[in-house]
């Protein structure tokens, strides 16, 4: 653990310190909740934003709240190591994703038209019809 030495223990500064930090946390939360309504051209993409987003949020909480940014320079390169091995990890699950070709289910149907001929029980599957018969 550090001493701490170089950083001050005035509580205004560690008070203003804390809402900056708290409302560039809620600006960038703003940011990802618009951006998950916006369509980036592909899944990945969005994927990959909100990722970048995320990853910044999660660097002012290390910053900030572990006091990564006033600790020795060891733990805040450990901490870049893990954010670049996570990003490197990711990164091959979308290759791995990217490379194969249809993920579609084998068993997955596609849903059967309606009759148009107003009949009620015409909409119905094979199965249901036969279990009503029986009842009738």
């Amino acid at each position: 653990m550090s001493t701490h030495s170089e950083h001050t223990h005035d509580p205004r500064k560690e008070a203003r310190a804390h809402v900056i930090t708290l409302v560039t946390l809620l600006i960038l939360t703003i940011i990802t909740v618009g951006a998950s309504y916006i369509q980036f051209g592909s899944p990945a993409a969005n994927v990959v934003i909100a990722l970048t987003i995320a990853t910044f949020k999660a660097t002012i909480v290390g910053l900030f709240f572990m006091h990564l940014l006033h600790d020795k320079a060891v733990n805040a390169i450990i901490a870049v190591a893990g954010y670049l091995f996570l990003g490197i990890f990711l990164l091959f699950c979308f290759i791995d994703i990217g490379s194969r070709g249809n993920l579609q289910p084998t068993n997955l149907h596609p849903p059967t038209a309606v009759a148009a001929s107003g009949e009620a029980g015409a909409a119905a599957p094979a199965g249901e019809k036969a279990a009503e018969g029986k009842k009738e």
